[in-house]
């Protein structure tokens, strides 16, 4: 790759941190992959002005605006930076159940915005962080936006909602002497909705709640359901009318439904599917994030890393079923988005999901498509994010090779650019932030 300032020999745009620039940019590519479309475009181009694109097409057809800097990505594969719908930052995974109890709020903080770059460079320029203690994921959030710490885009939730010991919202790993109770539990539809008001008030993009137990939490069942439909349609009514969206932490069917019933927007795991859950899904227009990746990663390492033996017998449960769900699914048309739930693997791992995806019945391109237009449209960024037309985002990455192919090809990302800004270029990290 060659990045070239017609002008001045302007390779500053290279450096991360750099602010906008005031000339345009001329990325020339081999290939070009527009999962809006479904089309490649060979020997392409794309011209980027103020972080957005401004026109997109083959090299021959957009000439090089005076004065562009040029990046030259030879014959590498272009396309939509990715966005994972399933993040865990303020998280790892090397945490065990009990040692998170001393994991400070600070801690947490450091932790994320080392996870932050991990994922940006990974390929990842947005990802909807679903679950943070304290807020420690909008303060990270307000950092990258601010320029000061690299990382992608981020939508969060704060804490998840939900009921007395319930995944996700409280904590059960304690004796009823030590009074521990996580900072989102709520009980009752008026509960519901002022926890809900709560995580407003201090800024979040969208609310989580969990509608089923989980694998992670003590004493929870993955099949048994999590609150009322009536606390469900609470969280969901009171959400809604702020302009909120909610994601629900769902593995079996009743749970589901529930969720779905209640109106919530996207399903985090969505493991246990029969046929009508999946039609409810499609009638609803609701998204399914489906993690079916992590499960290898938890089942190799869990027990090293400290994760509780009841913990690794719910994943050895539940991760086939998972995955037959997730055939079923895309099989039936439902809309699905890349959801990873890094946190629950090493973050920068990201990638490895799509071969996966690919592997239980998703085309490459489909596998594309869930991890950038798809996940754009149920975020609400349509025409902003996961594309490349004019007025997009210029949030790039470039691959060696052929995705369409090889799948796989993805976990080892060349070049990265988020809005306008190069953060990895030959497949090494830019100097600097912004």
């Amino acid at each position: 790759m060659r990045i070239t300032d017609l002008a001045v020999l302007g390779a500053a745009l290279i450096a991360a941190g750099s602010a906008a620039h005031a000339d345009p940019v001329y990325v020339r590519a081999g290939t070009l992959i527009d999962p809006v479309s479904g089309n490649v475009t060979r020997a392409a181009a794309i011209v980027i002005d103020d972080g957005k694109v401004i026109a997109s097409g083959t090299q021959s057809a957009l000439k090089v605006p005076k004065g562009a800097t040029v990046i030259d990505l030879g014959t590498e594969t272009v396309m939509p930076g990715f966005i994972d719908m399933h993040t865990h930052l303020t998280g790892d995974a090397d945490v065990g159940a009990y040692e998170s109890l001393g994991f400070s709020d600070e801690r947490a903080a450091i932790t994320g915005v080392k996870n932050a770059r991990l994922t940006l460079l990974a390929g990842f320029t947005t990802v909807r962080n679903v679950g943070a203690d304290s807020y420690g994921d909008i303060a990270l959030r307000d950092a990258i936006n601010e320029g000061d710490v690299p990382g992608p885009r981020m939508y969060v939730s704060g804490p998840p909602v939900g009921i007395t010991g319930g995944h996700c919202s409280d904590i059960n790993l304690l004796p009823a002497e030590y009074h521990l109770t996580g900072e989102g539990v709520a009980n009752g539809p008026w509960e519901m909705r002022a926890k809900v008001r709560e995580n407003i008030k201090y800024g979040v993009d969208l609310i989580k709640t969990c509608s089923t137990g989980g694998v992670f939490s003590k004493g929870t069942s993955l099949g048994a359901a999590q609150g009322t439909l009536e606390e469900l349609t609470a969280i969901v009514e009171e959400a809604h009318a702020r302009g909120l969206k909610v994601a629900s932490h769902a593995h079996g069917t009743t749970g589901i439904r529930n969720a779905l019933l209640a109106g919530v927007d996207t399903i985090e795991h969505a493991s246990i599917l029969d046929d009508e859950t999946i039609a409810l899904a499609k009638e609803k227009g609701a998204y399914l994030s489906m993690d079916i990746y992590n499960t290898e990663y938890t089942l190799a390492e869990g027990e090293k890393n400290g994760v509780l033996p009841e913990s690794m017998e719910k994943e050895k449960s539940i991760s086939r079923i998972q995955r037959a769900s997730f055939t079923a699914a895309n099989k039936a048309g439902a809309k699905m988005v890349f959801g990873s739930d890094s946190g629950v693997y090493p973050h920068g791992d990201n990638p490895k999901q799509f071969s996966r995806m690919v592997q239980f019945g998703m085309t490459p391109m489909q596998a594309i498509t869930a991890a950038t237009a798809t996940a754009a449209e149920a975020l609400d960024k349509t025409g902003m994010l996961g594309c490349l037309d004019v007025g997009c985002a210029a949030d790039l990455v470039a691959v060696s090779g052929d995705p369409l192919k090889d799948i796989s090809i993805l976990e080892n990302v060349d070049f990265i650019m988020k809005a306008g800004h190069v953060y990895k270029q030959d497949g090494i990290e830019a100097v600097g932030i912004r």
